[in-house]
């Protein structure tokens, strides 16, 4: 592609040297540049890309973005764009590398805290059982149609991104759905894609090690909103306090989902078992494999935006009542003992409240209610003992174990979690460091009725432990020791 058309979707402060120049290849990691490639010098949180402008030019690069002008000097045969922001401006030139193909795919984007996941993966069986070529961007898994794309983020960066949707279109997707997480949003990986609709979920705390408060992690959700066309549309959660605020400088139509209010999209539950809930939906009986309040809401969420992507009220519903539980999204095993094994990602403490509120709801009277839970390395400290907490409250045991320590000491993790407990509660609560271990001792307590909570890795088939990523899988485990 000619640099001067590819500069056409950005506004660069100044240039120097040729634009009508061939440009082979488009990146940001410096390690892959080549002769004719374009190099994007983005600031990171531990790596200034300005830095290794020297050495892309010494390995053939035609030009450079750049936003700091004191890297920006005469080479033969560099042009250098000078711009206000280099993580927007890859956003948008990975856009225009592929071809813009967000623009020819319906794009729904689903931000929130909790379930995002969930409800991006269905919606995606959802449009698929209904005869339609879909894509999926997740957490877990990327998929262009049938072929499956190994993910490494929530939302992946922008070129791979681009790729990812130009992959889509080559292979006659018309609908694309992706998770958006506040990273993606803040750091413009997002810059340049045309959503055509945006799903809000919930809001409670979780990234605040990145974002520092609460405030800039709605504020960075809300850009989403706020970036819609006229044309598209927003589905929130109106049980959410921040949902309506999601809203607020919407251009596009909006609609609502309550389980408690007056909305657009209503639903109670009728009846619950670990099997599934028979719900009324906008007045409409459906029985649907999937579990817990929670997950009502998921499902309010799914079924308006397939009643705003223009499908058949009754075929949505018939489809609802075929999908089946995302992978660790609560995952139900059945040990021939008699116990139940819940196998759950929850990892924040509104998540953990409630998978648990669910379970104590469905359980039977009298069973027990056994959580193995822990708390990833490198992350949000602050919520470490609010997890406990909400574990410790909400178990009739609670056992404390490693999640993902990354980094970080597990012996620390856990020491932060125990500070939110009493003496009292400590007395009561196991602490052991090796997860298998920890799953294993709640196995052998467990008797017939009773439910193991396994939270935290649901999908996740690793740990990292002092940078090494070692295989494991908690669903391996219960299933060994279920037996």
């Amino acid at each position: 592609m000619i640099l001067s058309e590819l500069l056409s979707v950005i506004e660069p402060i100044e240039v120097l040297g040729d634009v009508n120049k061939e440009i082979k290849g488009l990146h940001f990691d410096s390690r892959k540049i080549g002769e004719g490639d374009l190099f994007v010098a983005q600031v990171g949180t531990a790596v200034d890309g300005h830095t290794f402008i020297d050495g892309c030019v010494a390995n053939g690069a035609a030009a450079i973005v750049l936003s700091d002008k004191k890297y920006m000097k005469e080479r033969k045969g560099v042009t250098f764009i000078l711009v206000e922001n280099t993580d927007k401006a890859l956003g948008l030139l990975a856009s225009k590398w592929f071809g813009e193909p967000s623009k020819q795919l319906t794009l729904v984007g689903v931000t929130g805290t909790n379930g995002k996941t969930t409800i991006a993966t269905l919606l995606y069986k959802l449009v698929r059982a209904l005869g339609h070529k879909a894509g999926l961007l997740s957490t877990v898994v990327n998929y262009i149609e049938e072929e499956a794309v190994p993910a490494t983020h929530t939302t992946p960066d922008a070129i791979e991104l681009n790729g990812l949707l130009r992959r889509m279109v080559d292979a006659g997707c018309k609908y694309a759905f992706m998770e958006v997480s506040s990273h993606a949003i803040a750091q413009e990986r997002i810059a340049g894609l045309d959503f055509d609709g945006a799903l809000f979920t919930n809001l409670t705390r979780d990234h605040i090690d990145y974002h520092k408060t609460f405030d800039n992690y709605r504020d960075t959700k809300k850009r989403l909103f706020d970036g819609l066309k006229k044309s598209a549309f927003a589905v929130t959660n109106k049980d959410d306090k921040n949902g309506l605020v999601m809203t607020q400088n919407c251009k596009a139509e909006v609609k609502t989902y309550s389980t408690r209010a007056l909305a657009d999209y209503k639903a109670q539950i009728l009846e619950e078992g670990f099997e599934g809930m028979l719900l009324n939906i906008n007045g409409k009986e459906v029985f649907v494999p999937l579990v817990g309040r929670f997950n009502v809401s998921n499902l309010l969420c799914i079924y308006g935006a397939a009643l705003c992507l223009g499908f058949e009220e009754l075929d949505v519903l018939r489809v609802l009542s075929t999908l089946k539980p995302v992978n660790g999204r609560f995952e139900t095993i059945r040990s021939p003992k008699g116990w139940t094994a819940i196998v759950d990602y929850a990892h924040t403490p509104d998540a953990v409240d409630n998978v648990i509120q669910t379970i104590r709801e469905i359980k039977k009277e009298g069973a027990k209610l056994i959580t193995v839970v822990g708390c990833g390395g490198n992350r949000d400290k602050g919520k470490r003992p609010m997890m406990a907490q909400i574990a410790k409250r909400g178990s009739e045991q609670l056992i404390l174990t490693s999640d993902n320590p990354r980094d970080e000491e597990p012996a620390d993790i856990l020491k932060d979690m125990t500070d939110g407990l009493t003496e009292e509660e400590l007395r009561n609560t196991l602490v052991i460091e090796d997860r298998a271990t920890a799953i294993q001792t709640a196995c052998t307590l467990a008797q017939a009725g009773d439910v193991i909570l396994v939270a935290g890795k649901g999908h996740e088939d690793y740990q990292i432990i002092k940078g090494v990523k070692h295989h494991f899988d908690d669903h391996e485990v219960v299933r060994k020791f279920a037996d």
